[in-house]
Order: C-alpha cells, then sequence, then structure tokens
C-alpha cells in the first residue's frame, strides 16, 4: 500500500481532518469515508493511509462516538500511531453531561431539540449512527490508555478552524453561543 504522505510530502506540517463531512479547512487533508466535494481523501478513518510519526495534528469533530465501545480504543491508537513526538489529537465529541442536564431540565421535548441528535447521531446514512459516549474524565481516561499525555480541553474560539462552524461549537438552543449551553465536549492530547 503506497502511503499518502508521498503525496502530501511538500507540506511542512501534516495536518488531518478526520469524518470532515461537507466542512473544508484549510490547510487541512480533509479525509471522509462518505464521497463529498470538500473531500482531499476518500477514506476510513479507522486505519489511516499515513505513514507512523508524520502527521502533527489530527482534528476529529464529533466522530469518535460513531465507533463502538469495542472499537474506539482501537481507533485511538492508531490516530497516534500517525502523529509525530508532541503531535496533538483534538477531539470533539457529544459531551455526555451536557446532555444529561440539559435533558433534566428540557426533556425531550419535540424531539427537534437536538438532543436526539447528540445522542443517537443524524442517522442520515449508514455511518451517521452513535455507538458511543463520553464525558471528561472517560474520555481523559481512554487518551490515556491509549499513550496520550498532557490532555487538556480546549477552547474553539482560539483554534485555527474557528471560523468554520462545527458541531465542536454545538449549543443548545442551536447556534445560541452567548447564552446556550455547549453541548460538545472538546478535549486534545498529546503524543
Amino acid at each position: 500500500m503506497r502511503y499518502m504522505n508521498d503525496h502530501y510530502a511538500a507540506q511542512k506540517t501534516l495536518k488531518l481532518h478526520l469524518g470532515c463531512g461537507k466542512r473544508f479547512i484549510p490547510g487541512f487533508v480533509n479525509i471522509d469515508i462518505c464521497p463529498q466535494e470538500s473531500l482531499d481523501v476518500q477514506h476510513r478513518i479507522e486505519t489511516l493511509p499515513f505513514n507512523d510519526a508524520s502527521v502533527s495534528l489530527i482534528y476529529a469533530s464529533h466522530v469518535l462516538e460513531h465507533f463502538s465501545r469495542r472499537e474506539f480504543l482501537d481507533v485511538l491508537v492508531e490516530w497516534r500511531r500517525v502523529l509525530a513526538p508532541d503531535g496533538i489529537l483534538r477531539i470533539a465529541v457529544p459531551d455526555f453531561r451536557a446532555i444529561v442536564t440539559y435533558y433534566l431540565k428540557h426533556g425531550l421535548g419535540d424531539g427537534d431539540t437536538g438532543l436526539h441528535g447528540l445522542i443517537c447521531g443524524g442517522q442520515r446514512d449508514q455511518y451517521d449512527f452513535h455507538k458511543n459516549m463520553f464525558d471528561e474524565a472517560y474520555l481523559t481516561l481512554v487518551l490515556k490508555r491509549a499513550g496520550f499525555s498532557k490532555v487538556r480541553p480546549w477552547d474553539w474560539r482560539a483554534t485555527e478552524h474557528r471560523d468554520i462552524d462545527d458541531y465542536s461549537q454545538a449549543y443548545l438552543p442551536h447556534l445560541d453561543k452567548e447564552n446556550g449551553l455547549h453541548m460538545s465536549l472538546n478535549i486534545e492530547a498529546v503524543k
């Protein structure tokens, strides 16, 4: 198998945007299993076609929860494999604590509150189903099990991709970034 690094060798720091869907981040290699115009590479994200220690940053927004309890640790180990020493894995997942907080106050309502999507996935295609849930303590624990260090929260406002409105910026009520409850758990870990 010829690794993708040959194609992207001219880039000084290789950055991956995994599970990008329709959101293209300039300066990143945008990867998704589903064909999209925004893709640089159509590929599964649980096995990456990149050399060991060849990537400086991996960004994966609301994709880790699409892997089962039995799969996701292997996925994290694979992502760690391609990261260079001191490389960063930046993850956003639905925040189970925020989901429960919002549910206890508002319930499921008419089903259009956004909680269904955060819990079950959008269910728009065969890949768009959630199989896992995370809170900060659990995600920190599994990232350390996968061999990462320096696990810490990150703020979407302080990233180079802050202008890309994705699920790392998910709030309920929808789009109320000033007064709403932040529904995304944003954690990064260093290799």
